[in-house]
């Protein structure tokens, strides 16, 4: 059995992770992000590539070719289940491979992390930082659950797996050369496209 550095990994590798997915699986879903991502890819130049941590079964993905098809799409994921999935989007490189584990290979132009960092082990979030400040060329995207302070919230049961803060906000302290192109919020009462109350925020390297 593989052995992972922090008890969060290993939540969503094996038996909670795959059930993750038959809960996310929906054109509805995907509906939302393409509207989520068209507003965020408007404050953008043109991408030609972009990689995502915690892909999952790739909704943020799929999203995102709709809108650019042309765009070079990667993706790194720990759950098996979920890789099977991201591998039926064509022409994707896939990463089945912890975040805590993965080596850059080459920046892309877009580094996005969506709904993941929530639930790393707060102890690992630098190493995570710097995982996508070096893998981006130019943008990067976190929509997260935001807090002002660090605080940990329970998670359908369970403990320390679900954390908020502002993540965003620590890596604009930590990189002298990221700054702030916008923000927005999610709303799950948002008549059209409802959707789960997460906070996105886009950064880009100056």
């Amino acid at each position: 059995m593989k052995k992972y550095k922090t008890e969060q990994e290993k939540f969503w590798a094996e038996k909670f992770g795959t059930e993750y997915i038959e809960r996310n699986k929906s054109a509805e879903i995907l509906n939302q992000n393409v509207f989520l991502f068209s507003r965020i890819l408007s404050k953008m130049e043109k991408i030609k590539s972009a990689i995502e941590y915690g892909a999952n079964i790739g909704l943020n993905l799929r999203a995102l070719r709709t809108l650019i098809p042309d765009v070079e799409l990667s993706a790194v994921e720990i759950n098996k289940d979920a890789v099977k999935e991201l591998k039926k989007i064509e022409a994707i490189k896939v990463f089945n491979k912890s975040i805590l584990d993965f080596q850059i290979d080459r920046p892309r132009d877009f580094a996005l992390i969506k709904t993941v960092l929530i639930h790393l082990n707060p102890e690992m979030l630098n190493q995570v930082y710097e995982l996508l400040y070096e893998s981006s060329r130019k943008y990067i995207c976190i929509a997260e659950f935001y807090n002002p302070v660090p605080v940990e919230i329970n998670y359908r049961g369970f403990s320390e797996k679900l954390f908020k803060r502002d993540f965003a906000g620590e890596m604009l302290d930590k990189y002298d050369d990221l700054k702030l192109v916008d923000y927005g919020f999610c709303y799950h009462r948002d008549i059209h496209f409802p959707k789960t109350d997460i906070t996105w925020f886009l950064m880009e390297k100056i």
